[in-house]
């Protein structure tokens, strides 16, 4: 595996440090979590459970160990200083500061380990005015400017089915932290601090509208091409209660689409004011309700127009697309089916389905093995 040479201490909690950390996990670095003696990832408690832990802990803490130590205590904290010096990585998600009121702050750990690299992943950053403020996904949406986007015209807006600030804006861009750092660290020798922000990783998404708006076009909810103002780009209902979604940007899919409900005049009406769309939008909604989705989906087979189903998870999981991606993977632990990696590297396989580990599974072997080495 690719990155079985790095030992990584994951302190992190719910969603973010825990997702980042199965990516690496994922490509065989050794993830140890370090858990509290109480309740360790709270993530742990979530409904449903699978056995003891819930099901979206399962999927997260894949090929991952769990090592119990209360960093309050002087004896853990001793046996944290001995893992400090075999890592490679930290990744933690506490407020600015507690780390440091621990005493064990990247300034100290790195006078154990200098190569060591590590990674704070906050809601707003080590510095800045809200440093010490709480949030959650929807909160970093809103102060992004995002949050105001999503949704229809005259509607306030909607919350996001998936946490985009928590994933894309946090976990991801911490990711590609850490491996620069550790391509940085193969030239100097020297482990770095990584902060992460979920506010600046929403804003760095907003490429698609900010610059519009500082170009002097502010974009508005539910009135731009891509999110629900255009007829082109529009998720309509089909007769039996189903939907499907038109992705038809670009000129020649929207020729295909509109010659395939037979409607040729709305062709050159592409970009047309947005009363225009909300005419168009109005009447393909009546026409994609004469026939169910399988028929318009058969209807389209031959067209290429960016017509597509919208699916259930039951659906997805048997789209034989995904399936041959292998991005849902067969488990041996209580979740019998595991979301796989999107990163698909030809030299290098991923892997997603050694368990989860019970709460402080581990902590005997690798205690014993900080042990062993300090006598050797």
């Amino acid at each position: 595996m690719i990155l079985n040479h790095i030992r990584v201490l994951d302190l992190s909690r719910l969603l973010p440090g825990p997702y980042c950390t199965m990516m690496l996990a994922d490509f065989g670095a050794e993830v140890i979590k370090i858990e509290d003696p109480s309740r360790g990832d709270y993530l742990r408690d979530f409904e449903p459970k699978v056995d003891e832990n819930s099901a979206v802990f399962h999927s997260l803490n894949r090929n991952k160990k769990s090592v119990v130590l209360n960093l309050k205590d002087e004896a853990d904290k001793h046996s944290f200083l001995n893992l400090v010096e075999t890592a490679d990585v930290i990744v933690e998600s506490f407020r600015p500061g507690v780390m440091e009121r621990l005493g064990l702050d990247y300034e100290t750990l790195k006078s154990v380990n200098p190569g060591l690299i590590y990674c704070a992943i906050t809601g707003y950053g080590q510095n800045g005015p809200f440093q010490q403020e709480p949030g959650h996904d929807l909160n970093y949406l809103g102060y992004a400017g995002l949050l105001q986007l999503m949704g229809d015209q005259e509607r306030k807006p909607i919350v996001p089915s998936t946490q985009i600030a928590d994933i894309g804006g946090g976990a991801y861009p911490a990711v590609v932290g850490i491996l620069l750092s550790i391509i940085e660290r193969e030239k100097t020798g020297e482990g770095q601090f990584v902060d992460i922000s979920m506010l600046d990783g929403v804003v760095s998404w907003l490429h698609m509208m900010l610059p519009n708006h500082v170009a002097g076009v502010s974009p508005k909810r539910g009135s731009e091409l891509l999110n629900g103002g255009y007829a082109c780009y529009q998720v309509y209902e089909t007769k039996d209660g189903k939907y499907v979604a038109l992705g038809a940007v670009e000129a020649k899919f929207w020729k295909a689409f509109c010659e395939g409900i037979n409607r040729e005049h709305f062709v050159p009406l592409q970009h047309a004011a947005l009363d225009v769309q909300n005419e168009m939008i109005a009447e393909i909604e009546m026409i994609m309700k004469q026939q169910s989705q399988s028929e318009w989906l058969k209807n389209f087979e031959q067209l290429e127009a960016c017509l597509t189903p919208v699916y259930a998870f039951d659906e997805m999981l048997e789209n034989p697309q995904l399936q041959e991606r292998e991005m849902i993977q067969s488990s041996e632990s209580g979740l019998k089916q595991m979301i796989g990696n999107p990163i698909k590297l030809s030299n290098a396989k991923s892997r997603a389905t050694d368990p989860s580990p019970k709460h402080g599974e581990h902590t005997e072997e690798i205690l014993e093995e900080l042990a062993d080495k300090k006598q050797v």
